[in-house]
Order: C-alpha cells, then sequence, then structure tokens
C-alpha cells in the first residue's frame, strides 16, 4: 500500500488510483472483469482477488478503514482441489522431467505450497535430524507456515541425487533457475507439467492439487486437527475443510473403529451419510 491506496497491479488505474477507504465490492467485480479481459484463467484472477482481499483486512485491522467490503472470488476455479489418485501420480511422475519430478515428489510427500517449495535452500535441508531428515520452512502466509516438515525416504532420496549433482554445497538454491528470483517458479515447470499430463494421460489436475492430495491422505490415516494444521502450516485449524475430503471408505473404517460397532451397521450408517 502506498499514500492509503492499493499499490498492486498498478496498469489497471480504476483500482491503483483509489484510496482504501472507496474500494467498494462493485471496484473488485469490476477489477475482476478487467484481469479477466487480459486473458487470464478464473484461478491467476481469484489469485489477485485474494491479495486484494488480504490488503483491505490488514487495512481494517490497522484502522486505516472502517469496514472490509465483500470480495468475491469467481466460481469455475477448478482442480486446485482435486484429489490425485496413488496411480495417477505413479503415471505422472513418471512422464515428468526435471525439475518437475522432483517438485512435485515433495509436493506430494510433504504438503508444502508450490511457492514453498520453490524457495528451499540447502540450508533449511537437514539430513542429519530425525529418521530421514527435516526441511525447515522459513517464511509464508502467516507466522505459521514457519514449520519443520521430516522428509519421507523418497524426498530423501531425491534431494540427496540433487545435492550430490549440484556438488554438495552448503547454500544456495535447491532449484535455482534464470528467473528473476534465481530460483524455479510456475513459468519454469508449466510446460513440463502440461506436457506430463498429456503424455500420462492423467485427467487435469495443478501442482497446487498435489499439496490438496497429501494433506487428504495425511487426515484419511487417522492424524489429528491440530497435527494436520501444524504440517500444513495452518494459523487457524477451521482451515481443514477447504483442504481435507475424506473418501467414502475413510469415513467407514472410522465408524468401524467405534465401540461395538459390527461392520453391517457402519455399512448402514454409511449408506445414510452418503445418500
Amino acid at each position: 500500500m502506498v499514500s492509503g491506496r492499493v499499490a498492486i497491479h498498478v496498469c489497471y488505474p480504476a483500482l491503483a488510483d483509489t484510496k482504501l477507504d472507496e474500494i467498494t465490492s462493485e471496484t473488485a467485480v469490476d477489477f475482476a472483469a478487467h484481469r479477466q479481459s487480459c486473458g487470464l484463467e478464473v484461478a491467476s484472477v481469484n489469485a489477485s482477488l485474494r491479495i486484494l482481499r488480504r490488503v483491505l483486512k490488514l487495512a481494517s485491522e490497522w484502522g486505516i478503514i472502517q469496514a472490509v467490503p465483500k470480495v468475491k472470488l469467481l466460481r469455475g476455479e477448478r482442480h486446485r482441489e482435486r484429489v490425485v489418485s496413488p496411480e495417477e501420480e505413479a503415471k505422472y511422475l513418471a512422464a515428468s522431467a526435471e525439475p518437475l519430478a522432483s517438485i512435485a515428489t515433495l509436493l506430494a510427500d510433504s504438503g508444502m505450497r508450490p511457492e514453498e517449495c520453490h524457495r528451499l535452500r540447502w540450508e533449511s535441508v537437514a539430513f542429519a535430524n530425525g529418521r530421514q531428515g527435516t526441511l525447515l520452512i522459513t517464511e509464508g502466509k502467516t507466522a505459521a507456515a514457519r514449520r519443520i516438515l521430516p522428509l519421507t525416504p523418497r524426498v530423501r532420496r531425491v534431494l540427496e541425487m540433487r545435492w550430490m549433482a549440484a556438488g554438495s554445497p552448503a547454500e544456495g538454491w535447491v532449484w535455482p533457475a534464470a528467473t528473476k528470483s534465481g530460483h524455479a517458479d510456475h513459468s519454469t515447470v508449466k510446460k513440463q507439467h502440461i506436457r506430463a499430463l498429456k503424455e500420462s494421460g492423467v485427467r487435469r489436475f495443478v501442482l497446487y492439487s498435489l499439496r490438496h492430495t497429501f494433506l487428504t491422505r495425511l487426515a484419511e490415516s487417522g492424524c489429528d486437527t491440530w497435527t494436520l494444521a501444524r504440517i500444513a502450516g495452518w494459523s487457524d485449524i477451521s482451515i481443514s475443510k477447504r483442504y481435507v475430503h475424506p473418501s467414502d471408505d475413510a469415513v467407514l473404517s472410522a465408524l468401524s473403529r467405534l465401540p461395538g460397532a459390527t461392520p453391517r451397521e457402519t455399512d448402514s450408517d454409511l449408506r445414510e451419510l452418503t445418500h
């Protein structure tokens, strides 16, 4: 924010030149329409709207504006919350080139946000910690985003191979790239992702879906809400409803663990819940 105005997307003066306390829900609608007219997909437009929503919320918390106007996201943002099956994951990874294959493996086995994975540095990788090693996530959208994640055997193998191929560096980006930031980002793997989906025949999803997939699998394994929130880097456990999509089998398994429940009873209960 600059001088009480919005300092994002200055290419759209109707928003950039508007004072924070003058932004309305209609302003947000017009902004979304402008972004769509630029040829952006719904997911990209909604990402911009989330930034605007966050700016307005902070302005309210800091006493700059009295009320936060409602900023509605566009409908039609698909694929983000899709859960990828183990079979689809295997086909996709087999068809993926580097660095996509390694990045996707970390997302599927850690639940990191893609941008957290892209920013990973060797200083944050500790092969000697815990059973397989750990990753330190140093920054994110909230203070809860800073966390330590254990490595799975598969992630350890991926990182060890990359570390040795890079000459065993003590510091630096895990995925250096010729970008403004110096590390891989969405644009680095976009074409590889599209190609991997096409060659594998897997139904379309976005890389963020691998975070949803990991957290769903973790929840279905019996992980409690508080631990799930800590691993995911959430500041509020209520956020879990956006990420966790238990299957019918998981519901049935949970019911079967009730004291005194029989398979027939739990099957009947499941039918009542799902029909």
